[in-house]
């Protein structure tokens, strides 16, 4: 450990140099981070890789000064610097762009952008500093309208926004908590590219914490791996692999708990798929602005498949999916359930085997001060075993919630705990739990494993298949063109609030899908033969 006086670096422009050392964090008795040395080159773009619960976010917040460690130390250009709060680490030269948004919702983009910096004076020039930011967003490949409002933005659309605020500042040193977890691959490639560029330039150092290894290979030049709190792996891209990355990330559980097979690789070429489960015509809907978000929009999927729907984020699939599950009225158009009408009643969804796995599942299908047993329940608690000539029978919730819990490998506190108090993947495990009970006609998941962890990720991948293969039709919207390729046996893509292109997913082109995701196309649908 070199002597270094501690203190405020002095003002630059240059990548800075990061290194932790012995660094150590604690939570009571529990040990979240445990001794873990890591050093970012200038100028270099480096991937922090781990399960969720390693030790990534504690390491990242700790150097962004959310958090201070009780042992070890943080130097920047090999100077120590006690980083106390996130106004510390600014004034540094520090930026983190978080997993979870922090945008003030009621404020435009412009009014955002300006709050980030933290000195908005008290009369604002608005033509001067609308000018500045049109040509700040210039630079960038970024198109966001400046009078939006957070609220109106759709996750990717939220995310870049995020990102932007940090560009904006000029960082010296750029955190990325899962920047492109919502983003198309086109998107992520636009993102990482330009922060690559940002960095190699020299104005810049970048971590960026990520599930996909795919990013990885392409734009870090070196790894570091958390496993429960300790880094086992360090190196430079170029010597390692998705594989040894995996291997070091899950340790024995890697050779345990393989990913998912594909849909196509799963497929039984002897049962095609059946009858069609989820018929969608001229479906219209409205957008949170007032204006026309779904444009005679038409489905279908069968029994035994996977439709994936791809697009870039703001382009309708978040109305599609409110549209379908109840949540925004339909302006105009018909959807069918096994040739039935349905409008997405409780009644409905029981009747007719529906189930969803929305965005954001403990904004959209939980209610976060019940309990886990509670909300397991939100489907069925006044039906049989759960409810008997009209008394609840609370003790029955429990033991079945308990039962689940071991299932999914839910991680609690028990199914008394509140289900706003669980990790964001252990809220999915428990909504899974619960709307993959008994059989399913119908599933509607939208970005079912955002901000997951490679072992989730995998695990939630083999249960939508489990669907598929006991003959449910599962309608699959992301924004990750992987996943899609990986799960689904037909994928359309979404672009203004239209299906403009159609694929089996056997034979789609990255390239192709991402043409189309781009709005490289005219409004007539396009299909491509098998």
């Amino acid at each position: 450990m070199p002597d270094q006086p501690i203190g405020a670096l002095p003002t630059g422009t240059g990548a800075l140099a990061l290194e932790t050392w012995n660094l150590t964090k604690r939570f009571g008795s529990f040990t979240a981070m445990d001794r873990v040395n890591m050093r970012v080159e200038p100028g270099s773009v480096h991937a922090l890789l781990g399960e969720n619960g390693a030790g990534k976010s504690t390491l990242v917040k700790c150097v962004a000064g959310f958090q201070r460690a009780e042992e070890g130390a943080i130097l920047l250009d090999g100077r120590e610097q006690a980083i106390a709060n996130p106004i510390v680490a600014r004034s540094l030269g520090i930026g983190m762009v978080y997993q979870h948004f922090t945008l003030a919702p009621g404020m435009t983009v412009a009014e955002n952008l300006l709050l980030a910096g933290g000195q908005t004076p008290a009369v604002i020039d608005w033509c001067a500093q609308r000018a500045e930011l049109q040509a700040f967003l210039a630079t960038t490949p970024f198109r966001l309208d400046l009078d939006a409002r957070p609220s109106e933005l759709a996750a990717g659309e939220k995310q870049k926004l995020e990102l932007l605020k940090q560009l904006y500042l000029r960082p010296r040193l750029l955190i990325l908590d899962e920047p492109t977890s919502v983003l198309t691959p086109q998107e992520a490639d636009e993102v990482l590219g330009h922060v690559r560029t940002f960095a190699r330039t020299g104005q810049c150092s970048v971590i960026i914490i990520t599930h996909k290894f795919r990013e990885v290979m392409a734009y870090a030049d070196a790894v570091t791996v958390l496993r429960r709190g300790q880094a086992v792996h360090h190196g430079r891209v170029a010597d390692t692999g998705p594989q040894a990355l995996a291997q070091a990330m899950m340790g024995d559980a890697a050779n345990a708990s393989p990913p998912a097979a594909s849909a196509a690789a799963t497929a039984d070429t002897d049962n095609p798929p059946g009858e069609v489960a989820l018929q969608v015509e001229g479906l219209q809907a409205l957008g949170d602005r007032g204006t026309l978000a779904l444009h005679g929009l038409d489905l279908s999927v069968r029994r035994g498949e996977v439709l994936g729907v791809a697009g870039v984020s703001g382009n309708g699939q978040r109305e599609l999916v409110e549209a379908l599950v109840g949540q925004r009225p339909r302006l105009a158009g018909k959807v069918q359930v096994l040739g039935r009408d349905y409008t997405a009643t409780r009644a409905q969804n029981r009747e007719l085997r529906v189930r969803s796995l929305p965005e954001e599942p403990l904004r959209n299908a939980c209610v976060g001060d019940l309990s886990v047993a509670e909300n397991m329940a939100l489907r069925d608690f006044d039906q049989p075993p759960l409810s008997t000539g009209g008394v609840l029978r609370f003790a029955t919730w429990r033991s079945r919630a308990r039962e689940w819990i071991a299932g999914y490998g839910v991680k609690t506190q028990g199914e008394g705990a509140p289900i706003r108090s669980l990790s964001g993947g252990n809220v999915q495990r428990a909504v899974l739990a619960r709307e993959l009970a008994g059989e399913i006609n119908v599933l509607i998941a939208a970005n079912p494993v955002f901000g997951l962890d490679f072992a989730a990720v995998a695990e939630i991948h083999a249960r939508i298949l489990g669907v598929r293969e006991r003959g449910g039709a599962v309608l699959l919207i992301s924004e990750d063109l992987d996943e899609l390729l990986e799960l689904a046996d037909r994928i359309v893509v979404m672009s203004e609030g239209r299906i403009v292109h159609e694929t089996p997913s056997a034979i789609a082109e990255r390239h192709v899908l991402g043409a189309y995701m781009g709005g490289g196309h005219d409004h007539t649908p396009h299909q491509e033969a098998a």
